[in-house]
């Protein structure tokens, strides 16, 4: 019988926001107001989805994190509690509220307009993320994004590092870093877009994919994960690359693919696969994660990613 206790223990170090998105037939101008139509209230924030992730593939997951004590914070804790994650490290602002983000859609042309206010998530400091060190105590792996501040989530992978964890970085959104925070990451796993940036190059630099991971590897980082869409990954260590192709199936909303992604490769490693053998997991994951519309819906179970490999006669141990 399989338990919580049983399971590899993943420690996910992020944030959370309510999505409130409206349809409109445009978006309005100054001063202006519009009727829209099809509203709704969705779970967000890439720490809580991927934290949503690896306990759907199969991890025992802690999440450290800040919300409000409100309806919002109530309805992501529900979430955690049906997923079976552990809210213990989740910590309820009184005074402040559950992040959120305003989301305007224009019908017609699927243009956008995005408010974020972070609410909670802007209490989640270093120091925050420093008394939590009971959580990272027997942790596979640690796992952090930039939705929350780059000093908490360097102290995420100091916290992961000092416990024997393999440390994972989803620079996403990009922005600089302390320079002390890449000597702490096993695992980086950008985009093209936000490699370059931390590279210090332009995102339109025209420089090969590799070398602009080995640039990140001499700033500290032992490995990089590259995300690469439709191309797939790249794995990139000191002296070789390997690129995994993406598998092909019907995309419908790629929203959610970056953090199955990651999920996959964290409880992968988690479950003791090789890298090679953990991207080549996560690409599975990521890409059935388009084949339907919605994040949380969209995130798939251990048991789907293991059909599809099975049927594609893809070896990976973890999944027989």
């Amino acid at each position: 019988m399989v338990t919580a206790l049983s399971l590899p223990r993943i420690v996910v170090v992020g944030s959370y926001a309510t999505g409130l998105t409206m349809k409109v037939e445009r978006l309005p101008s100054s001063g202006e107001t519009l009727l829209g139509t099809g509203y709704r209230v969705d779970y967000g924030g890439k720490g809580s989805n991927q934290a949503v992730g690896c306990a759907r593939l199969g991890a025992h997951v802690t999440f450290v994190a800040k919300i409000g004590k409100d309806a919002f914070g109530e309805m992501a804790l529900r979430l955690y509690r049906d997923e079976g994650i552990d809210v213990q490290w989740v910590g309820l602002a009184s005074s402040t509220p559950t992040g959120v983000g305003f989301i305007l859609v224009e019908s017609n042309r699927g243009k956008n307009c995005i408010v974020l206010d972070p609410g909670a998530n802007e209490l989640l400091t270093s120091g925050e993320v420093a008394r939590c060190d009971a959580a990272f105590e027997s942790a596979a792996v640690v796992l952090t994004q930039l939705e929350i501040s780059a000093e908490a989530a360097g102290e995420a992978m100091a916290r992961g590092r000092a416990h024997g964890a393999v440390t994972i970085l989803n620079p996403a959104p990009v922005r600089p870093l302390p320079a002390e925070t890449l000597p702490m990451v096993d695992i980086l796993t950008p985009n093209e877009t936000e490699a370059k940036v931390l590279a210090g190059l332009e995102p339109e630099a025209d420089v090969e994919a590799a070398d602009v991971a080995r640039e990140l590897i001499r700033r500290g980082v032992k490995q990089v994960v590259m995300t690469l869409g439709e191309k797939g990954a790249l794995i990139v260590s000191a002296d070789s690359a390997l690129r995994v192709p993406a598998i092909s199936v019907p995309s419908v909303d790629t929203t959610g693919a970056g953090d199955a992604f990651n999920a996959g490769l964290a409880t992968a490693l988690a479950k003791g696969a090789s890298l090679d053998q953990a991207v080549q997991f996560a690409v599975i994951a990521g890409g059935l994660a388009v084949t339907k519309e919605g994040v949380i819906p969209s995130l798939p179970r251990f048991d789907e990613v293991a059909a599809y490999a099975r049927g594609q006669g893809v070896a990976l141990p973890i999944c027989t």
